[in-house]
């Protein structure tokens, strides 16, 4: 009998230490993905000086970054917050104490909003990345030259704190793709003539965190937060928004409730989407009205 104990015993030892080698190794490998350097061509980017596209680089703002930084652009603290995960501070974008604004550079910024990587060159956990990185050269110049002109605020963040089971995660690919790991790099970037088509209906889809939360072909997808279970619905004609009017759906989008009367959830960014336009939300509609009919994601 205690030779079997004996024997159970290595047994169960050994899978243990397997256990923790494995374990060892996939945190090493997630911390290899955490701090890669990546190098891209400068864009060259140049940024307007005239009060009309500072003012436009405001209203993208308002619809793309307040979401995530705040009204006043000066970062949100535990904007992810995970648990055994770790958190996440969304960045304090002003001049302020703390602020990334204070050195900056304009290159930094594209950096950051077109290659998801900070100023060394690693990558940050910032998913709007697959939309900014589609912004076209005047639209990322006019935000960047906006966001140079906000007063500064002093609020200091604490960036990215990921505990060691969230590195070994990432290293087994559970948590999927960081931002700079699939998107396009491109250095210049361009877009149709603003107005209301489907051609500039669906660039505004591209840009603004659409495909992020309601999948690649917006048929609904599951939530970028690894940790959160909830489905986004369906914006193709396959889904109810085959039965609204253009009306209702630019009113759904100002007002956050639905033609049913359904409250929108809290997860669909309808209060900054509501700064949109309306010439930008009837070529936001369009677009949606012209892609293929597909039933609602279910996993």
């Amino acid at each position: 009998m205690r030779k079997i104990f004996k024997w159970i015993g290595i047994v169960l030892g050994s899978l243990i230490g397997l256990i923790l080698v494995a374990g060892l190794v996939l945190y090493l490998m997630g911390n290899a993905r955490l701090n890669k350097v990546y190098d891209f061509p400068p864009s060259n980017l140049t940024l307007p000086t005239d009060a009309a596209r500072i003012e436009y680089g405001k209203h993208r703002a308002e619809t793309l970054c307040q979401g995530c930084h705040g009204e006043d652009l000066s970062g949100v603290n535990n904007w992810f917050s995970a648990g055994p995960l770790g958190t996440i501070d969304s960045a304090n974008l002003t001049a302020g104490e703390g602020g990334v604004g204070r050195d900056f550079t304009t290159e930094d910024f594209v950096r950051a909003i077109r290659h998801g990587i900070n100023q060394d060159g690693k990558p940050i956990f910032m998913p709007a990345v697959l939309a900014t990185s589609h912004l076209n050269d005047e639209d990322l110049g006019a935000i960047i030259a906006y966001v140079k002109t906000v007063p500064p605020v002093d609020h200091k963040t604490n960036g990215q704190n990921f505990t060691p089971l969230a590195k070994a995660l990432a290293g087994a690919g559970v948590l999927g793709d960081l931002p700079v790991e699939v998107v396009s790099h491109e250095t210049q970037v361009t877009a149709p003539e603003p107005g209301v088509s489907v051609e500039y209906g669906e660039y505004l889809v591209n840009t603004n965190d659409c495909r992020v939360c309601h999948g690649p072909e917006l048929n609904g997808g599951a939530s970028p937060d690894p940790t959160a279970k909830w489905i986004s619905p369906n914006l193709t004609p396959g889904g109810e928004l085959g039965f609204w009017t253009e009306e209702q759906f630019m009113n759904t989008i100002k007002t956050g409730v639905t033609p049913s009367g359904h409250q929108l959830s809290e997860n669909m960014p309808w209060q900054d989407y509501r700064n949109f336009y309306d010439d930008e939300l009837k070529a936001i509609w369009l677009y949606l009205q012209s892609i293929p009919k597909l039933p609602q994601y279910t996993e």
